[in-house]
């Protein structure tokens, strides 16, 4: 298989000093409307309310106050809910990573690309455990090389195995437009690896919002565009890209916002990512992790790693190691 090539609170608003919620201290302690006082406003027991969308940017001390401001409010509530939303849709931990389960074992597929193997014939990604089984079938019975999953015949040349993943892409498949777009890129084709890896993304896979991000970040084919690489490697994420989310907490460390940094490298390390494992050590020893925090992610990174275990694929590591 190829390989896969201010500050912000969790709101993602901005929260200076002097500011919360990205408005001002002094405006939510008065009627955004009337801009009377917390003094004057709770005379005769009346308090200032939050907006009912409970955007909690601005504050009234009247329904008719609230109705006067509606039109002047609307656009910012609105804009809160939804990065409030979004932020909800972004940091809910996946139940398996991108690359899913193979179809043959069911157990979820190692993040590391070279154990599995992608059938040019059916776009499957299948696991090295079950693609080796296959072999020794078909070499006990003496029988012609098959693909593992739909049985068709395994491509002899080059010619063949671009023949079957042209015929994919011609009816859309996204993992075949992926990889020919990643074969454009590593070409130096970077206008073809965009069409192909935009049309993929499209349609819903990861790995082409993946590698559109680091198109937008280096300028490949692109101008250079951190805020379309942030929207890349966020539909990768949310998708379950384990890559795309420890670039995002990286970028976000970066920013300053160490605490979303954090969520997204537990999130990764929940999936069996290395990386972020190691990243979480070095902020646990500085404090930057708590300790419940580290002792879950750890468990959670060794579970996934073991969900990705069976007899068969330690059989098919023997096997290629020797």
């Amino acid at each position: 298989m190829t390989n896969e090539n201010g500050k912000e609170d969790d709101s993602g608003v901005s929260t200076d000093i002097g500011k919360a919620g990205g408005i001002d201290i002094d405006v939510m302690c008065c009627c955004a409307s009337c801009s009377c006082g917390i003094a004057e406003a709770e005379v005769g027991d009346v308090k200032l309310m939050t907006c009912d969308a409970n955007c909690k940017l601005v504050r009234y001390c009247s329904g008719s106050c609230q109705r006067d401001h509606r039109p002047f409010h609307e656009a910012m509530c609105k804009k809160r809910a939804e990065l409030c939303d979004r932020d909800d849709l972004l940091f809910a931990q996946p139940e398996t990573s991108h690359l899913g389960d193979c179809p043959i074992c069911f157990l979820p597929l190692a993040l590391d690309a070279s154990k599995c193997v992608m059938m040019t014939c059916c776009s499957k990604l299948i696991c090295n455990g079950c693609s080796y089984a296959n072999k020794i079938r078909e070499r006990r019975e003496s029988l012609k090389r098959k693909c593992s999953f739909c049985r068709h015949p395994v491509p002899a040349t080059d010619e063949e195995i671009d023949s079957n993943r042209m015929k994919r892409v011609e009816v859309n498949d996204p993992v075949a437009l992926r990889h020919v777009g990643v074969r454009h890129y590593g070409k130096g084709d970077y206008r073809s690896a965009f069409e192909y890896l935009t049309k993929a993304a499209r349609l819903g896979n990861a790995a082409a919002h993946y590698h559109l991000s680091r198109m937008y970040k280096n300028g490949r084919g692109v101008e250079n565009d951190a805020q379309k690489e942030v929207h890349h490697l966020e539909e990768a994420a949310i998708a379950g890209h384990p890559s795309a989310r420890f670039n995002l907490g990286s970028i976000e460390w970066k920013n300053g916002s160490k605490e979303r940094a954090m969520k997204h490298f537990i999130i990764a390390a929940n999936l069996g990512y290395d990386k972020s494992v190691e990243m979480l050590k070095r902020e646990y020893a500085k404090g930057l992790v708590s300790k419940e925090d580290f002792a879950a992610a750890l468990r959670a990174h060794q579970a996934a790693v073991d969900a990705m275990k069976s007899p068969q694929r330690e059989a098919a590591a023997a096997h290629m190691r020797n």
